[in-house]
């Protein structure tokens, strides 16, 4: 098993989560005439960075073996194939189309819907695969994973709920950060010291 007990991997698997949250309070609180440019732009930014949600757990999970593990794996990819799906659809599709139209569509409207059918389902995968992340890692390092799977589960249950809207899904984002930092550094044993 490799193990990632560097400083600097716990601040890369944090990341995501981080800019989640950060361009969260950036997103329009509606979709409509007056802020549908807005809407497309913070979309496209948070179109490379849902991915990278998954990407930390795949990293969390490096070198860890099974079936558990391999079904984390695969309910990361369905939450960065779904949630990906979501923006594009409901944020950036459904936004241009608010745009040029300038009042309401329900075109906009159908995007809207199959975007949040599709993230609904990622988000369930995005809990799967946080609860499966953390039950490998409870198993290899014992209860000083447990803070990070709890930040973790709580966060990913937040964004599927509030997405990356303040303060609900702006707060579950940096749970989810706060959670993949705490199970990077789970895998150091107290009282050893930390490589650079």
């Amino acid at each position: 098993m490799i193990t990632v007990n560097r400083p600097w991997t716990a601040a890369a698997v944090a990341l995501p989560g981080v800019l989640l949250a950060v361009l969260g309070l950036m997103h329009p609180d509606a979709l409509a005439p007056s802020t549908a440019a807005r809407w497309v732009q913070v979309h496209l930014l948070l179109l490379p960075v849902f991915p990278l949600l998954a990407v930390a757990l795949w990293v969390l999970l490096r070198g860890e073996r099974g079936v558990v593990a391999a079904l984390a794996r695969v309910a990361a990819y369905g939450y960065a194939v779904l949630y990906t799906a979501l923006d594009l659809l409901a944020g950036v599709a459904a936004g241009v189309v608010t745009d040029r139209l300038r009042s309401g569509s329900q075109v906009a409207l159908d995007l809207r819907a199959l975007g949040n059918t599709l993230g609904t389902a990622g988000s369930a995968a995005l809990l799967v695969a946080a609860v499966l992340t953390g039950a490998v890692l409870l198993l290899r390092h014992g209860p000083r994973a447990l803070p990070g799977t709890a930040a973790l589960c709580a966060g990913a249950v937040a964004v599927g709920y509030g997405h990356v809207y303040w303060p609900v899904g702006g707060l579950g984002a940096l749970g989810v950060a706060a959670g993949c930092a705490m199970l990077a550094l789970a895998s150091v044993r107290p009282g050893s010291s930390v490589p650079r």
